[in-house]
């Protein structure tokens, strides 16, 4: 298993909306590196969900439950098709508590190397498997394997 964690604007998309959908389609991503990312998840990978920009910090959990497939807001622009955008559908585990805020991120020392604080503007990111426990952890969540 992997482990991700995807950004999301909590006033565009944040978890109280993913919650509601129960399931969603994670478009709208046009970075190479991010698209790669996606293109690397797997059925069962556990993701963390942030939210960015205000209140920035990780609220919950959730879950690969499909794999790439071409992004279908391109699907009729050939312009934006040839870069080859993609989706994966995701669908929430469980909310956080008390969210792990970015600046409970920053002073933690092991996270020094995360994703999250080296390339903060990635939008979708592999999360080590030491990062994704130490997070749970901040969090107090516990996951049922």
């Amino acid at each position: 298993m992997n482990y991700w964690l995807v950004k999301s604007e909590p006033d565009v998309y944040g978890w109280q909306h993913f919650i509601e959908q129960g399931r969603a389609v994670w478009d709208g991503v046009r970075n190479y590196q991010a698209r790669n990312n996606l293109k690397a998840m797997q059925e069962g990978d556990q993701v963390l969900f942030y939210h960015s920009v205000t209140r920035p910090g990780v609220v919950g959990l959730a879950k690969v439950v499909k794999t790439a497939y071409p992004d279908p807001t391109v699907a009729n622009d050939p312009a934006q098709a040839k870069f080859g955008w993609v989706v994966v559908e995701l669908e929430p585990m469980m909310a956080f508590g008390q969210p792990v805020t970015l600046a409970q991120i920053k002073a933690e020392p092991m996270l020094a190397q995360i994703g999250l604080i080296k390339q903060s503007r990635l939008s979708v990111m592999p999360i080590k498997p030491d990062e994704f426990e130490l997070i749970l952890k901040m969090a107090h969540a516990h996951v049922a394997s």
